[in-house]
């Protein structure tokens, strides 16, 4: 009865645990990935950085209450364990990749928060209850599902960032050839409106996955009896999410922004545009992508449409590594945190 007693209370004090951490995830995932979605609009001194940090503040809490749950689903069926183990492995994997993020935006570097919680998950699921605590899955239909659906979702959103930015920017270059100063203004308001909708698709996919880890732990838990997400969850995971975009990431805005490529107004419209179609796609099919990929991608385009020359290929080549290197390294540092919780199993 007191053993009992003893593990209740330790399975209560992991789930406020991964709460916490869940959304201490957020917001390190907003001042690191929110950045993205303002620094088109900042880099080209279309807005100051606290209007457009407000801005994103609002239209990123606007996104995970007003869209469907369909990535926190796929997030969610990730990882198959009893309560206890569930428990231990979403900890380990949040505790990974909020180390990550915090690294990686100190370098600078605009690497992947879903990579990183992927990652994770895969690394602590792995050593907790070996391959088949891995929903390995793939797609049913055009619905990413398990491990598989979302490194899909993950791969091909770049491509498409790039290639959608590219094709905006060559049908809309010998137009600006002709442009008078005229349109400057409405160039810059584009801005504005691409960059809120970014803002919005990013809420609305990014903080899915923390509702996603934490709706799992509340099921694992014993809090909830299925798998739906509460509306307290959905406004949690926003508010924490709006709170790192209100840090800011400057760091990141910084090399988004000027180290890629130079970006001018009608740049920043293209690529934010760009990457918030993407995402937006991504967020109806239930596909977990990177802001930070698809964005850092679409910048790329935009500067390829131009001339190649003109992008920062040294940049994007380490940025390229940060992504390469985040999901391994975060497998790695959760699977040896999970080693650890397992002793309180």
């Amino acid at each position: 009865m007191r053993r009992d007693c003893w593990y209740n209370r330790t399975v209560d004090a992991v789930l406020v645990a991964v709460v916490i951490v869940a959304l201490a995830f957020d917001v390190s995932n907003g001042f690191h990935d929110s950045s993205n979605s303002i620094a088109a609009l900042v880099a080209t001194r279309a807005a100051r950085p606290g209007p457009a940090v407000l801005m994103a503040t609002v239209f990123t809490m606007l996104g995970p209450i007003l869209v469907a749950t369909a990535v926190a689903d796929t997030i969610g069926g990730i990882v198959t364990l009893d309560a206890s183990q569930t428990l231990v492995v979403l900890l380990s994997a949040l505790l990974a990749g909020l180390g990550w993020n915090i690294f990686t935006w100190y370098l600078g570097l605009p690497s992947s928060s879903s990579h990183a919680l992927i990652g994770g998950l895969v690394g602590a699921g792995l050593v907790m209850s070996g391959l088949s605590a891995i929903n390995w899955g793939g797609l049913d239909g055009w619905k990413p599902v398990g491990v598989f659906g979302a490194l899909i979702g993950l791969a091909v959103s770049p491509v498409l960032g790039a290639a959608v930015a590219w094709l905006v920017m060559r049908a809309i270059r010998p137009g600006m050839r002709r442009a008078s100063k005229r349109l400057r203004r409405p160039v810059l308001g584009g801005e504005w409106v691409a960059s809120a909708a970014l803002s919005f698709t990013h809420g609305a996919n990014d903080a899915q996955k923390t509702m996603g880890v934490v709706t799992l732990a509340l099921v694992a838990g014993g809090a909830l009896s299925s798998f739906v997400v509460p509306m307290w969850v959905k406004v949690a995971c926003g508010a924490a999410l709006t709170i790192g975009t209100a840090l800011g990431g400057w760091r990141i805005v910084h090399t988004i922004g000027r180290r890629i490529y130079r970006l001018r107004p009608v740049d920043g419209v293209a690529s934010s545009g760009s990457s918030a179609l993407v995402i937006g796609a991504a967020s109806m099919l239930g596909a977990p992508v990177s802001t930070t990929h698809v964005v850092s991608s679409s910048v790329v385009g935009v500067g390829a449409a131009r001339h190649t020359r003109h992008v920062g290929w040294v940049v994007v080549r380490d940025i390229l590594a940060a992504w390469v290197v985040t999901m391994p390294a975060c497998a790695i540092i959760a699977a040896l945190l999970c080693l650890l919780g397992r002793m309180w199993l």
